[in-house]
């Protein structure tokens, strides 16, 4: 009779991971047992943190049932907002099927919390491709430039770090609101730490102690034992189809912070007048208790993936961002494949390793809110998931692929073996 790890290794070959590929997969593994480890310790933190917040606030089975129409008196829906506060800390939440994607709850908390004559400040250089139109850095019908709002930005330092002094001279008068992003984007800047983003909010509280200060959370949540709203920031904003979804949540967003800056995003999100009253959960609330649950789990299977790409990847030659052995912010990384042939190549491995559409050809697109062609591979339950298996990238030197996900970390794993396979049968040599 077989091992069990010799039906595994039939498995990998049947599925169309060659020998050498998964050989070579083996031998980076053995080296990261310490990282994953220390992995899933944080998990459990993040597991009782989250367990924690649910027995407070007695979630029950009643709160599992949905409302439709107005949603007015949606227990479940209101309980939902006070666990997630509770978990990241905050005086109030809004989390809602309503809010369609992380950019729009990103628009949600800007256009609520500004108003004409206001200035919205960047102290870590460009924001990601979506919110340009948002904030009118691409004149779009109705940005926040629209709307009389200004928008100032101060570069990132060569190295990565603030540039202090260039923040303290753009802050004036009209800043009222300042946008910190956690994740580097389509950037090769790093992820920021939370504790990075805790003092750049200590400056400028310093200065302006009035100035309300949102962080961009997305791809970040539960990565590490706090939040950015441990340190100070009074939004953190993120999409229930990334990290705190678990995998489950089918659409939705979130924003947790300051009460009255909650409150201005709730009548934004619905009419002044109704506010946080009405938003019918649809159903939707055995998923979104079930996957925020589920949470630190999945983003730490989602964290291995990366930190396993970007271990075999290195170790190819390739550059990647962050290296190998560089702390992780966020579950996102970042590899310069330097050709758009071999750019395809990984993206058409990741999907073909997927449980969805694993038979469909990811081809370039001119896809809405980014200035080039984007390539996408996401054969995801959930469509346009970030918390399942994908990647993607535009199609510019030096053609950069972004990879994320992986509700289980053995799929992850699978997916990056199948990756490497692919560019390994478009030509490159181990």
């Amino acid at each position: 009779m077989k091992d069990l790890q010799a039906e595994i290794q039939e498995q990998y070959q049947a599925l169309g991971i060659s020998e050498p590929v998964r050989r070579l997969g083996e031998e980076v593994l053995a080296e990261l047992a310490p990282r994953f480890a220390r992995i899933d310790e944080i998990a459990e933190y993040n597991q009782l943190k989250v367990l924690g917040a649910m027995r407070k606030n007695r979630v029950s089975e009643s709160h599992l049932t949905g409302t439709t129409g107005y949603g007015y008196n949606d227990d479940g829906r209101d309980t939902l907002e006070r666990v997630y506060a509770d978990t990241f800390h905050t005086e109030d939440a809004l989390v809602r099927a309503q809010i369609t994607c992380g950019t729009h709850a990103l628009n949600l908390a800007l256009s609520s919390n500004l108003r004409p004559g206001d200035e919205l400040l960047s102290p870590v250089g460009k924001p990601y491709d979506t919110l340009e139109e948002v904030i009118g850095i691409r004149p779009s019908a109705g940005s926040l430039a629209e709307y009389g709002v200004t928008y100032r930005q101060v570069d990132l330092l060569p190295g990565g770090g603030f540039d202090y002094p260039a923040i303290a001279a753009a802050l004036n008068p009209k800043t009222r609101l300042v946008t910190i992003q956690r994740s580097k984007g389509y950037a090769s800047r790093p992820t920021l730490s939370v504790e990075q983003i805790g003092e750049l909010i200590a400056f400028v509280k310093e200065r302006r102690p009035d100035v309300i200060c949102m962080v961009d959370n997305c791809y970040g949540e539960f990565v590490q034992t706090r939040e950015p709203s441990d340190v100070g920031a009074d939004m953190i904003v993120g999409s229930l189809i990334k990290n705190p979804g678990g995998g489950l949540a089918p659409a939705g967003g979130y924003i947790c912070g300051r009460s009255d800056c909650i409150e201005q995003a709730a009548r934004r999100l619905t009419s002044p007048g109704l506010g946080r009253e009405v938003g019918a959960s649809l159903g939707m609330n055995p998923s979104f208790y079930q996957g925020f649950f589920l949470a630190p789990t999945v983003t730490a299977g989602a964290e291995k993936g990366a930190i396993f790409a970007a271990s075999l990847y290195e170790r190819l030659g390739f550059s990647v961002h962050p290296a190998a052995a560089t702390p992780r912010y966020d579950i996102i990384q970042a590899i310069n494949l330097n050709s758009p042939e071999w750019l395809k190549a990984f993206c058409k491995g990741i999907q073909m390793a997927a449980p969805v559409d694993s038979f469909v050809t990811p081809e370039p697109w001119a896809m809405p809110g980014y200035d080039d062609e984007v390539i996408m591979a996401a054969g995801a339950f959930v469509q346009g998931s970030s918390i399942e298996l994908s990647a993607d990238g535009p199609l510019r030197p030096p053609y950069t692929v972004f990879f994320q996900g992986g509700i289980t970390w053995y799929h992850a794993k699978y997916g990056i073996l199948m990756s490497l396979q692919k560019l390994v049968d478009a030509g490159l040599e181990l």
